[in-house]
């Protein structure tokens, strides 16, 4: 290699390792609906996870939203987009569920980004139509809440359905099965109570009537400790039947993407 071809290389190489400096991953978001460009109030982005935290509950699919002041990329935005929703791993990793909404304010553009497995339910066409005929009017008269606020729901209803929620694949208890459980712990229940009343009876020694010396159970007592057992057993039950339902932020769940959706300038 001559001198002008390695000098050639050097900079060329310099210059791609630069440009790649230049692009920045955010990390995984902490929420559901994250507005790092402060474009809504506090309230109402709490509001909006809530609603999105709720919605994962209810269907498994899972949608995350992350406003920006700029993309910290000279990538195009829906390469870019795509590897950091990839990188987030948004959606179940088994349906891969998972629509992530960018918003980058100062470069006045947005992007639907859509897992493998919603873009039956979330086609390009539909995306589109949302950024560019419903988001879009709003942003360009400034109401961002109302531009989001759209977008969620328009994406929601979109996917709502396509997938059950997660709780909905284990075995549900039958009626007649839940009916039996209290009959079963009243049964086996009721021997241990007869034998602390009795306890209770013999460290009080004899009680004496008429009629002579008996024994005697305070059957009120009785009553009382068997009521408490057995609600203390349906508690127990009632806890290990509990919610799937999860709290503490978004996680992520190993969702991919394949570049699926797309988005509108302002």
């Amino acid at each position: 290699m001559n001198l002008s071809a390695f000098c050639f290389a050097f900079i060329a190489g310099f210059a791609l390792n630069t440009l790649s400096a230049e692009e920045v991953m955010p990390p995984k978001p902490a929420h559901y609906f994250n507005d790092y460009a402060g474009i809504v109030s506090e309230s109402v982005a709490e509001e909006l996870d809530r609603q999105l935290t709720q919605f994962e509950r209810d269907t498994s699919n899972q949608v995350v939203v992350a406003t920006f002041q700029k993309m910290q990329s000279d990538s195009d935005i829906a390469d870019y987009t795509q590897r950091v929703a990839e990188s987030w791993g948004v959606g179940q990793k088994d349906r891969r569920n998972g629509v992530v909404l960018f918003v980058f304010v100062e470069d006045r553009k947005m992007i639907i980004q859509v897992g493998y497995g919603l873009e039956g339910a979330l086609p390009d066409v539909t995306a589109f139509n949302i950024t560019e005929y419903q988001m879009k009017p709003r942003f360009i008269a400034g109401d961002y809440e109302g531009g989001l606020r759209i977008g969620i729901h328009s994406i929601c209803s979109a996917i709502r359905g396509e997938y059950p929620a997660k709780t909905e694949t284990a075995p549900k208890q039958s009626p007649h099965r839940r009916s039996v459980v209290p009959l079963f712990l009243l049964f086996s229940l009721l021997p241990l109570s007869l034998l602390a009343g009795l306890h209770r009876a013999v460290r009080r020694g004899y009680a004496y009537s008429r009629a002579g010396s008996h024994w005697t159970i305070d059957w009120g007592e009785v009553l009382f400790f068997w009521l408490s057992l057995l609600l203390s057993g349906r508690s127990s039950a009632g806890d290990g039947a509990g919610s799937s339902s999860s709290g503490g932020g978004f996680r992520g769940g190993g969702g991919s993407f394949g570049g699926g959706g797309a988005g509108s300038s302002w």
